[in-house]
């Protein structure tokens, strides 16, 4: 037989594999679920950034597009547009100068134009010198903002350094075909280039191709734009003119527009300063329903390789910051599940735990039962062994000393019928087939019925029994099992008369009275009474083991606990009486049909 110890040993040990194997499957699960919701997350990022950039390369591109289709004459605060001719087609005297469209405010984002002529020297059609500022100012644009554009002029010449300017620009303009994935033509001759650069592009992965698309688009946008201007000014440059597209860079946190123009055989670079935080601002504003907390930094426009988060037409790559999660804060159907399995897990433990002690409990007390039991059989039975042998022996022989013994034999007996009816008694209840013969009388028949068996037993004991019954309580009428009642009383007597027997008063009262509709008998001693420790425990079945039953009254400790479940089967309760002090006491309450005065 197991010892309680290793039940509980092994119990926990195979609650601890139970444990690790659950926790090993949930952190596998959540793991995998994980794994999951960040590829989700990053798809949903990925696909957030692509719109955000194709957005943010569309709002970019007209911009870009109408600074490289400026033509260079533009950047002259004063222009000839073409030889002037009279009426009668002869060439007229004079020169006719158109004001450049520059000399107008700039478009929003645009901070300055300016152009390295070829000796180094900074102007902006803006800022016009000598005899053209008294032309400009102020039929063109006011003294103030002249004054500014001067300034501002000024501060970019102390900035900037024009061969450092042209070493950031290529020396040939970027086609198309070079950088972006253009269809292929039959019979074209880069067709060798085109095809290898798509495979190029391709072995990138899809963030180069995107942004090849991209690149493409832009570079669509800036030659429809080349084309309007060439068919509104089809004579607007009278010299012979060749440059690229404006190129975006970044010099000392600036972002400029450039170019390489040459014109008349003078070369010179052109450009404009853009109002970057104003454009960056715009930018994130545009995508805040995408990607709200982003971000855009410089990058370096010659660099190799293509990111998959950079900007076609500016340098700048987009830091997507972090998506605002769907369902942040609810746990999922995954999580939700783990939780009522590992609750589940957890409750069938502890059930499984509950059972193991209420089982152990059950055999302890039925162990303790059975050895008191034993020990309670062995008194009397060897009383009876011994006295039956020395009377059949005629080993008696005074009529008093016989007599004496028969009453010893009487008492064992009866005592050995009281324990065996409890045992029977509970063993029925146990089983629920304790039947009750249930019928009407009144408080005084059923204590007149009972009262005689108590006295009886109180005289065994050398003790008196006193009766109170009077008032209401007499007449009250009750519909119950006199036998059953007659059992609770006996053994609440009985108890008293084993363990109050060395008390000066030793006397046993029993009371009846009315309460709120019910009958209340109550049994009191003057014994040493209940200690309070042990108050609750002596309701339990089996409570008593063989030290115990030696050490104490006979007893198995089993009649409180019979009496009170037969008091509620009849309807009522036993309890112990905290309001006596003189002793221990017990109150046994009914249901009352009726109270009728006589």
């Amino acid at each position: 037989m197991f010892r309680p110890w290793s039940i509980w040993l092994w119990f926990a040990f195979c609650l601890a594999v139970v444990l690790a194997a659950m926790g090993w499957a949930s952190r596998a699960v959540l793991r995998l679920e994980e794994a999951r919701r960040l590829a989700q997350y990053s798809a949903a990022l990925e696909e957030n950034v692509r719109l955000a950039l194709w957005r943010m390369d569309t709002a970019v591109a007209p911009l870009l597009a109408e600074e490289s289709a400026r033509p260079h004459s533009a950047y002259q605060p004063f222009y000839e547009p073409r030889p002037a001719v009279a009426a009668d087609h002869s060439p007229k005297p004079g020169r006719l100068l158109a004001p450049s469209p520059l000399l107008r405010e700039p478009p929003e984002h645009v901070l300055l134009y300016f152009q390295f002529e070829q000796h180094g020297r900074l102007t902006s059609p803006r800022a016009p010198r000598g005899e053209w500022r008294a032309v400009a100012v102020p039929k063109f644009l006011s003294e103030e903002e002249a004054a500014r554009v001067e300034q501002r002029l000024a501060d970019l010449q102390r900035q900037l350094d024009r061969d450092r300017l042209l070493a950031s620009l290529p020396e040939q303009p970027a086609l198309p075909s070079e950088w972006v994935l253009a269809p292929l033509v039959p019979g074209d001759e880069q067709q060798a280039a085109l095809r290898q650069r798509r495979a190029d592009l391709e072995r990138q992965g899809r963030g180069a191709v995107e942004f090849g698309s991209r690149a493409q688009a832009v570079m669509n946008v800036a030659a429809l734009s080349q084309q309007q201007l060439g068919d509104a000014l089809p004579d607007a440059v009278a010299t012979d003119v060749g440059g690229a597209p404006m190129t975006p860079l970044w010099l000392d946190g600036q972002l400029l527009l450039a170019r390489r123009m040459t014109a008349n055989g003078s070369h010179v670079v052109q450009g404009c300063l853009l109002d970057w935080p104003a454009i960056r601002d715009s930018l994130l504003e545009s995508v805040a329903d995408l990607l709200p907390g982003a971000e855009l930094v410089a990058v370096d426009a010659t660099g190799d390789g293509i990111e998959s988060r950079r900007l076609a037409a500016l340098p700048v790559r987009v830091v997507p910051g972090r998506l605002p999660a769907a369902d942040e804060g609810s746990p999922s159907a995954l999580r939700l599940s783990l939780i009522v399995a590992w609750s589940c897990m957890l409750l069938a433990a502890a059930a499984v735990a509950a059972l193991l002690h209420g089982v152990m409990q059950l055999s302890e007390r039925r162990a303790a039962f059975v050895s008191a039991v034993t020990h309670e059989l062995r008194t009397p039975l060897t009383t009876f062994q011994m006295y039956a042998e020395m009377l059949a022996d005629g080993m008696v022989t005074e009529e008093s000393q016989r007599t004496e013994y028969l009453a010893t034999l009487r008492r064992e007996a009866s005592r050995l019928i009281h324990l065996v009816e409890n045992v029977l008694s509970y063993a029925r209840l146990e089983r629920g087939r304790a039947g009750h013969r249930t019928e009407c009388l009144t408080a005084a028949e059923l204590l007149g019925r009972v009262a005689p068996r108590l006295a009886d037993r109180a005289r065994q004991a050398a003790m008196e029994l006193e009766t109170d019954l009077s008032g209401p309580a007499a007449a009250a009428t009750l519909r119950t099992d006199a036998g059953a009642v007659e059992q609770i009383l006996f053994n609440l007597v009985d108890n008293a008369c084993k363990y109050a027997p060395a008390a000066e008063d030793r006397r046993i009262h029993l009371a009846a009275a009315l309460v709120g509709g019910r009958l209340e008998l109550s049994v009191r001693d003057h014994g040493p009474g209940v200690a309070p420790g042990a108050a609750r425990r002596i309701f339990r079945p089996f409570a008593k083991s063989a030290r115990n039953a030696a050490e104490s009254a006979p007893g198995v400790g089993l009649g409180l606990a019979l009496s009170r479940r037969l008091a509620r089967q009849l309807g009522g309760d036993l309890r112990s009486d905290t309001n006596w002090s003189q002793g221990a006491g017990f109150l046994l309450t009914l249901p009352a049909e009726t109270a009728i005065l006589k």
